[in-house]
């Protein structure tokens, strides 16, 4: 589902959501990133899989041009749930037009000796 056709109540919950993520960084940076995934909200699409209840396990993704969170209830790889469970939660923030974990070295090296952007 496209984030800008949500109804005008689930649109400020998903920004709520979204400020959750983004207010573990430092509050300049988290801001900077807010007014980047408003202005491609038109982009942004949002995903649900999984149950509705108190007790339900579930799989939620944002994903824009600026900005891809996921989160996960997950089965245990070392704890003994088989299946996945609300105690057990996997989540991911990325930046998914790069640069989230530094310099993209690969892309760096093919740009300055092979004259590409190509990693591939």
């Amino acid at each position: 589902m496209v984030a800008a056709s949500l109804p005008a109540d689930q649109h400020a919950a998903l920004i709520d959501l979204i400020r959750i993520y983004l207010d573990r960084s430092p509050r300049a940076q988290a801001e900077r990133t807010l007014a980047l995934v408003r202005e491609h909200l038109d982009e942004t699409q949002f995903a649900w899989r999984g149950g509705h209840g108190d007790e339900s396990a579930f799989y939620y993704r944002i994903h824009s041009p600026v900005l891809l969170i996921e989160y996960d209830n997950h089965p245990g790889i070392f704890l003994t749930n088989p299946e996945p469970a609300r105690f057990h939660v996997h989540t991911i923030v990325r930046a998914p037009n790069g640069n989230d974990y530094g310099r993209d070295l690969l892309a760096q090296h093919y740009r300055l000796h092979h004259g590409s952007n190509e990693t591939g």
